[in-house]
């Protein structure tokens, strides 16, 4: 899916697979993926404030815990679709 050398350290990296847009994030308790979009006005995600836990929607500000995908702010109230991954020999690893 990716290497971990070429994701944006302690930032969000969007990802392209098939015709699902990812991101990766590279936190402080490790990496995580979800899809890309936000669950309230399906902004890029990637475009947002990432703070190393959780990331913050560019559009209307609604906030998710990166690591499990919680809503935490409004107005986003649904929570991200998380993929289960690992990292292994420097690649991040992904079930779709």
């Amino acid at each position: 899916m990716a290497k971990v050398d070429d994701l944006e350290k302690g930032d969000v990296t969007p990802v392209v697979v098939g015709q699902r847009e990812l991101a990766i994030y590279d936190g402080v308790d490790g990496i995580s993926i979800s899809y890309g979009r936000c669950t309230h006005g399906a902004a890029n995600l990637c475009d947002g404030y990432f703070d190393g836990r959780r990331i913050e929607c560019p559009l209307h500000q609604g906030l998710f815990d990166a690591l499990t995908g919680k809503a935490l702010a409004a107005p986003a109230r649904v929570a991200l679709r998380m993929i289960d991954c690992k990292v292994e020999d420097g690649q991040v690893l992904a079930w779709i």
